[in-house]
């Protein structure tokens, strides 16, 4: 990868509301009730209004477009609006697409939002019943006819293979799951409140397809989830500690595929998290050192410890000893395992409270984390500050 200088937009932007719906599994109301109750949350959150918005970015995935939950959510024009598009992989992006918006003058304030019911209604667990001919799909066409046919298949393939490299068993992957637990039982907004698990309970879990078990599997939830983001001069005049934007990446590795990147030369590491990792310590001019808390996606715990080595926190193989050391603070939410599944939003929105030091499972002094989006697709990252 050639080197390029760092860009302009650290600090340029800020993060001053967070809002969202209650986490269930069955909303009982449309996914645009959802994005618009969370969208006005987070407004109420920064102090401002429906009409202070003129700028809105979601997922690809979103079945309410940014036109439609404006006219709902009572917002006026809008100047800018933009999807990010490779599911849990746009999240990070959906801020950073609204701060570059910030920052080039496009807009002065935007919503990112993401809501669906996928418990009750569209569940991704359910593997691909059929797709139309695409490009993505004949890329599919080379895993789908094997029985690879959902997520967790395609995830199970490369967690296999970190194992089988470095010699390691199953068992390890729990010390994520127990983590995200430990922090979900504390959080009365988790799902799992109220409810830790033990390394014995997370071997005990059923098999998924090897080697994932049950709980090495992010839930299911219905919910939205909103954040407002705003230049860093506005922020003066706001009641929120702004969470600022420090560095934002995306990231695509060489081969790179939806989850079934199987054709890459190495299928025991995340090569699209590496593109993200260097960027964010480029641009920023931080190193793991300097991070107090990170959030990292955890839709399969395989990814988490894969995600603490790309981005060098610790040695190739070496993550679930790292994890279980606690020596970084890791999805004090609980994370998507234990907090709620929300494509990655809810997490950007414990950093915001990390940040301000509102969290739950508040981190002494906390002012530097850093933020994952979907990993195993082509995804994103965030640096965020004080």
């Amino acid at each position: 990868m050639s080197l390029r200088r760092g860009d302009s937009l650290g600090g340029r932007a800020a993060v001053v509301g967070i809002g969202a719906t209650e986490f269930s599994k069955d909303s009982g109301r449309s996914e645009l009730k959802l994005a618009v109750e969370a969208v006005h949350a987070a407004l109420s959150d920064a102090g401002l209004t429906p009409g202070d918005v003129d700028g809105m970015v979601t997922f690809t995935m979103d079945t309410s477009p940014e036109i439609t939950v404006a006219q709902a959510a009572g917002v006026g024009e809008l100047s800018f609006f933009s999807r990010v598009h490779y599911g849990g992989g746009a999240a990070c992006a959906t801020v950073q697409q609204a701060a570059l918006a910030v920052a080039c003058g496009l807009a002065e304030t935007v919503v990112c939002y993401r809501a669906f019911n996928e418990r009750s209604g569209r569940r991704f667990g359910s593997g691909v019943q059929q797709r139309e001919p695409s490009a993505e799909g004949a890329a599919l066409g080379w895993s789908l006819p094997f029985g690879l046919l959902t997520p967790a298949s395609w995830a199970a393939m490369a967690a296999q293979r970190y194992l089988h490299t470095y010699g390691l068993e199953p068992e390890v992957f729990g010390q994520v799951a127990v983590l995200d637990r430990k922090y979900a039982a504390t959080n009365p907004a988790a799902y799992f409140y109220g409810r830790p698990l033990t390394l014995a309970e997370h071997a005990a879990s059923r098999w998924i397809v090897e080697p994932l078990r049950l709980l090495d599997c992010c839930q299911e939830t219905d919910g939205g989830q909103a954040l407002v983001v705003t230049s860093a001069e506005r922020t003066r005049d706001l009641p929120q500690r702004p969470a600022l934007i420090a560095a934002a990446a995306q990231g695509a590795g060489r081969g790179q595929e939806q989850m079934t990147s199987f054709y890459r030369d190495d299928l025991s590491g995340l090569p699209e998290m590496d593109v993200v990792a260097q960027q964010l310590w480029r641009t920023s001019g931080l190193g793991p050192g300097d991070v107090d808390m990170a959030v990292l996606y955890d839709h399969f715990t395989p990814f988490v410890l894969m995600q603490l080595e790309e981005f060098g926190f610790c040695a190739r193989g070496t993550g679930a000893d790292f994890v279980a050391a606690e020596t970084l603070p890791l999805n004090t939410h609980g994370g998507q395992l234990g907090e709620a599944y929300l494509h990655g939003m809810n997490g950007i929105a414990e950093a915001v409270r990390q940040l301000r030091g509102t969290s739950v499972n508040q981190v002494d002094d906390c002012a530097r984390v850093l933020v994952t989006a979907g990993s195993g697709v082509p995804t994103s990252g965030l640096l965020m500050t004080r």
